[in-house]
């Protein structure tokens, strides 16, 4: 062979694996415009990435997992709601749409608020635990099959509430535990079965593994304004706490099954709970809060999987971006002399939450119509797009607490401008209360829960911004300036 044939194969060579890699990037964008925002429809098998709270909960150690909107408190569920472990059993209990009038007139009245609901939480971990039960082959045959007639019921969750809460199943409930446990006298009523459903779990289970997962509890969280509700909504939740809490203690000594009640729950609302028992949970509590570099570590892993779903060695940040992103920096300012790199770029819009970066990635991918690459071009186009998400973000978490949200951001988008003075603000706010478009009139209140979000931010000083999202214990300070979170310039049409 010659020299010269040798090299035009070795060019022809390198061509087809520029076509090759080319057509692995389109591939690529294609994929991670397929991402899913919400974790419940996210092909978690794939995409799951296995952090140490993980680890964590699986142990027991932590079962209060709180953290914002958007953080992952979804996809943790959603990973312990898949184990399939012959020793390990879970139930994931939604209230998505759940009518919580049926829970709030299902009170113990034996105890005061915030205490009334613990009885019936307890109830239903212990009730679900036995239908987890059916699962386990371990446990005896005879056992199965008389709870099978009681809890083999794939109806929803506020059907086998009413269901298991009447008096004929409380009737064969007893039946079942005369047989088992060697009950005596009839309870009267679905309180007195906790202490009933207590001894069947606990000599009957085994000694396996049962997770009962309790997630989207912020579907009544609305009008917290409103004394009555907000009183109903957060005596509710404190029990729920209090009852996983007495769960774990009942079973924390015993060698038989291990149970591990978890609630995950929104950090907002975990605040608003007011209970004397609150600073002892922090040891059980779970925070998911996220910075750049655990951000990084997501990403780098996501992007490996999307290029090969069952990699098992992830890419650096650096390689993952690139091949999404390229090398290019991207332009700022009026004239676009300032240049960042463009996850910065991509950062300063959003709440440093998993779920922005994966609509934002997800947006771009859509946009870059068969490209092999995002460009800065791209990026540019969908900052747009991602700001008005953003605000639609911020306006589902704020409606309970503000129900004029939308109004009020139209009195920020009123200023034109970003960074202002409390005076100024607050002109612009009470102009519209004025005008009829907000009911609230303190306007302090309105900035400190806006603050609390990380709508607004502090400016110390020229160039330094304080926002909550990146500090967890910062509080508005009314003698400094605030600016509005970047990623809502766009929406609110700030120039």
């Amino acid at each position: 062979m010659t020299e010269q044939t040798f090299s035009d194969l070795t060019i022809v060579s390198e061509e087809l694996e520029e076509l090759d890699a080319s057509h692995v990037d389109k591939i690529l964008i294609q994929e991670i415009a397929t991402w899913k925002r919400e974790g419940k429809a996210e092909d978690n098998d794939r995409y799951f990435w296995h952090v140490k709270e993980v680890d964590q909960i699986a142990r027991g150690d932590k079962y209060f997992v709180i953290g914002r909107k958007g953080a992952g408190k979804t996809a943790l569920c959603e990973y312990f709601n898949r184990q399939k472990k012959y020793d390990v059993f879970a139930e994931k209990l939604s209230f998505k749409n759940f009518p919580f009038n049926e829970l709030y007139s299902k009170k113990n009245q034996k105890y005061t608020a915030p205490n009334e609901y613990i009885t019936l939480w307890k109830f239903l971990i212990y009730s679900t635990i036995c239908r987890l039960m059916l699962k386990n082959e371990a446990v005896d045959v005879t056992v199965k099959n008389e709870l099978s007639q009681l809890y083999d019921d794939n109806t929803s969750l506020s059907r086998r509430i009413n269901k298991w809460i009447g008096k004929e199943f409380g009737v064969s409930l007893f039946g079942l535990s005369f047989k088992v446990s060697k009950q005596g006298t009839l309870p009267e009523n679905w309180i007195e079965y906790v202490d009933l459903l207590e001894d069947l779990v606990m000599q009957n289970a085994g000694t396996a593994t049962y997770y009962v997962l309790f997630d989207e509890l912020d579907e009544d969280y609305r009008d917290v304004i409103n004394t009555e509700q907000y009183q109903q909504y957060s005596s509710l939740i404190t029990s729920l706490f209090k009852a996983v809490q007495d769960v774990r203690m009942n079973f924390s000594n015993h060698d038989g099954p291990k149970i591990y009640p978890v609630i995950f729950l929104r950090d907002d609302i975990y605040e608003l709970v007011q209970d004397a028992d609150k600073n002892k949970w922090g040891d059980f509590r779970v925070d998911l809060n996220w910075d750049e570099e655990k951000l990084k570590k997501v990403i780098a892993f996501r992007l490996s999987r999307a290029i090969d779903p069952n990699c098992k060695n992830v890419l650096s940040f650096e390689e993952a971006w690139k091949r999404v992103f390229g090398i290019k920096l991207i332009g700022m300012g009026s004239r676009q002399r300032n240049k960042i790199n463009t996850f910065d770029f991509i950062s300063r819009s959003t709440l440093l939450r998993p779920r922005d970066f994966v609509v934002y990635l997800q947006n771009c991918a859509e946009a870059a119509d068969g490209k092999k690459i995002i460009t800065p071009e791209i990026i540019k186009k969908v900052d747009k797009a991602f700001s008005n998400y953003l605000r639609e973000e911020f306006t589902d978490e704020l409606f309970a607490i503000l129900p004029d949200i939308s109004n009020i951001f139209d009195a920020i988008s009123q200023l034109r401008k970003w960074n202002f003075s409390i005076a100024e603000i607050e002109n612009a706010y009470l102009s519209q209360v004025t005008n009829g478009f907000i009911k609230e009139k303190n306007v302090k209140f309105v900035l400190q829960v806006l603050y609390l979000f990380s709508v607004i931010g502090n400016n110390p000083r020229m160039g330094r911004y304080v926002f909550r999202y990146q500090n967890r214990e910062a509080r508005l300070n009314f003698n400094e300036r605030v600016v509005v979170h970047r990623g809502l310039f766009k929406s609110l049409q700030i120039l």
